[in-house]
């Protein structure tokens, strides 16, 4: 596997909790900085997916 080139969000802070995301082989990476032995791996399509459901407030009832 090449090496990823990890690009966290220009919101994130300069502490941990972030999410950073990479390209590889037509999928998507995630790590999270607080766990980064941990990598989830997705489609381009079903991030999309994901992102446009999280701005819509389909996830909304997870929230405290």
């Amino acid at each position: 596997m090449s090496t990823l080139h990890w690009q966290k969000s220009s919101f994130s802070g300069d502490g941990n909790g972030c999410v950073h995301l990479a390209a590889a082989d037509g999928s998507i990476k995630l790590v999270e900085s607080d766990d980064p032995d941990v990598i989830l791996t997705t489609t381009p399509e079903k991030l999309h997916a994901f992102i446009l459901g999280v701005k819509a407030g389909e996830f909304d009832h997870f929230t405290v």
